[in-house]
């Protein structure tokens, strides 16, 4: 039963493209969230690539057609500019995919994001605000990568330019 639980929550993270939750895993399985949580360590020790993130798990996808993938690095200096900064990007048809910063000892710290929506990013903000712990960028005084997916270079030049604007852009 359990491992075929287990079967069945892979099948369900194949199946989607979007992240989901631990709570919704759950609920499907009228299990735990823990159970699930530890259901994804065992997978994971196993050596699925089940990544997780604030807005839940999810197995990331290989594509075969070419997807128009750019880093943009920001520097940001307060929870505000961090909401502006990830709004200019959804609102441009960006997904934000996650979140680099480059740590003097550790060296890169990444860690996934998969904002894709406004609602994605109200979540990802509530849960910033709500937590008590600091943004990743806050290792960095604020400096940090993110990688997304743009529809095409246009749209990415037009992200560059808005951050430059909203004086969020690090230049180089």
């Amino acid at each position: 039963m359990t491992d075929e639980r287990r079967r069945k929550i892979v099948d369900i993270l194949n199946r989607n493209d979007e992240p989901i939750t631990g709570s919704e895993l759950s609920k499907k399985f009228n299990i735990s969230r823990q159970v699930i949580v530890q259901d994804i360590s065992v997978l994971r020790a196993q050596g699925m690539n089940i990544m997780a993130t604030s807005n839940g798990y999810y197995i990331p996808k290989v594509y075969e057609d070419k997807r128009n993938i750019r880093t943009v690095a920001c520097n940001h200096k307060g929870y505000e500019s961090i909401e502006e900064e990830l709004r200019i990007m959804i609102d441009m048809g960006a997904k934000v995919l996650d979140v680099i910063v480059d740590h003097p000892v550790y060296g890169e710290i990444r860690c996934p994001l998969m904002i894709n929506s406004r609602y994605d990013l109200e979540k990802f903000i509530q849960k910033v605000r709500g937590a008590k712990a600091e943004p990743l960028a806050s290792l960095t005084d604020g400096e940090h990568i993110h990688t997304i997916e743009v529809p095409c270079d246009e749209v990415y030049d037009i992200i560059i330019e808005k951050l430059e604007e909203a004086d969020i852009l690090v230049k180089d």
